[in-house]
């Protein structure tokens, strides 16, 4: 597994992406509207990780979730509960691939994610 993203829910857009590209030194790699469930913006700097920031009003403003990139979600799933992990969400089809969560022993949200 390697880190593919960092979620982080934000309150206003604009102004995350300004601190991101300006005082971060990060650049816009792809921009999303999802309508009513709100909207992704990913940003890359150095390396592979990127950050997501995501403005919707589901979900509380701050660090959402940390994004493993996964082979194949299943096999890890499984390996993962065998191991004792705490499966939060089952492998469930998304837009790019299949999404799966789990929690560390904080609390902290983990994203499995096997890109199509």
């Amino acid at each position: 597994m390697k880190v593919k993203y960092v979620t982080i829910i934000v309150e206003d857009m604009d102004e995350s992406i300004k601190f991101y590209t300006e005082v971060m030194g990060f650049e816009i790699d792809s921009q999303y509207d999802l309508g009513p469930a709100g909207t992704i913006t990913l940003l890359k700097g150095e390396g592979d990780a990127m950050i997501e920031l995501i403005k919707n009003t589901e979900n509380e403003t701050g660090l959402f979730s940390v994004g493993m990139d996964v082979e194949n979600i299943n096999t890890t799933v499984k390996e993962l509960k065998s191991k004792g992990a705490k499966i939060t969400m089952e492998p469930t089809p998304i837009t790019v691939g299949t999404l799966a969560f789990l929690e560390d022993p904080n609390g902290a949200k983990i994203a499995l994610i096997q890109h199509h």
